[in-house]
């Protein structure tokens, strides 16, 4: 093996276990997940406290992300072939792994919206919520490049990593819990438990197939890119996520694709650039497709 390889002997889920340069890109973009998992609407959502109509918003507004996501692993499956590389093989067998895995997760969301009033035409339906639609889009659009390690950096680690940080957040309390009927209790958790249990050990695996990709030395171009594609996912998911807490501000409102088409030229950049952290910056360039 060269020394410009990487083959990862320490544990799965000590950060001192992956090359130095990836262990940075990890720390300089926590900031950006912190705002995720930290951000009110799930501390709400803890204590029991989150509005109704903001469930439903948020249940409507990620459904896209959730329903794609499969696909979006089956994107970046394309991308390889059996005896690439070792990376290629580990990306390989975890992507073929988790799809089916990731199908059953649309169904647990689906119980979870049903329990809150919802129903699958709700959600397949929703044209109110663009800005929480737009992680979709950005997660479509990235594993549509031809980088492989750059789409699994982006959706596999950033969006799943913060997804089973918020959950285990949310589930650290049995309030949320016990706000639903005993009778539907277990199906409305499901996605949120089974999400703070299996998202804590899929990012660190896909942390794992980016280093064994990409080796100890990968070039500034590469490592500006896996920072960008992973602070890009964090920073959509927060837009989602601060477009759940102002919904009832906009109530009444139409927030449908068509509506704000009509009323200004929005720029399509999918993939927002690196400095962009705030919600600001990402409301002048919103992906559409």
């Amino acid at each position: 093996m060269s020394s410009t390889e990487f083959r990862r002997t320490g544990p799965l889920k000590e950060l001192a276990s992956y090359p130095p340069w990836l262990q940075e890109v990890v720390r300089e973009t926590n900031p950006d997940k912190e705002r995720v998992v930290k951000h009110p609407i799930f501390a709400m959502m803890r204590e029991a406290k989150l509005p109704l109509p903001q469930v439903q918003r948020l249940l409507t507004g990620i459904w896209l992300t959730i329903e794609r996501f499969p696909q979006f692993m089956a994107m970046n499956l394309q991308k390889m072939h059996v005896g690439n590389s070792l990376g290629a093989d580990m990306a390989r067998r975890f992507l073929i792994q988790n799809i089916r895995v990731e199908q059953k997760h649309a169904e647990y969301w689906l119980a979870w919206a049903k329990a809150t009033g919802l129903s699958l035409n709700d959600l397949k339906f929703a044209n109110n919520c663009i800005e929480e639609q737009a992680l979709a889009h950005w997660c479509w659009y990235i594993s549509a490049q031809p980088s492989l390690v750059v789409g699994i950096a982006a959706t596999n680690y950033a969006v799943e990593g913060a997804t089973g940080e918020w959950s285990g957040f949310v589930c650290s309390k049995d309030d949320y819990a016990k706000s639903f009927p005993e009778s539907c209790r277990s199906s409305a958790m499901r996605w949120l438990r089974v999400h703070a249990e299996y998202d804590d050990i899929h990012p660190w695996e896909a942390l794992d197939i980016v280093a064994t990709l990409l080796g100890n030395e990968p070039s500034k171009a590469e490592v500006d890119e896996i920072r960008t594609a992973i602070r890009t996912s964090f920073n959509y998911m927060e837009l989602a996520a601060d477009a759940v807490l102002k919904s009832k501000k906009t109530q009444g409102v139409d927030l449908s694709l068509h509506s704000i088409m009509k009323e200004k030229k929005v720029e399509q950049m999918p993939y927002a650039g690196a400095g962009r952290k705030r919600k600001d910056d990402f409301e002048k360039s919103v992906p559409l497709s």
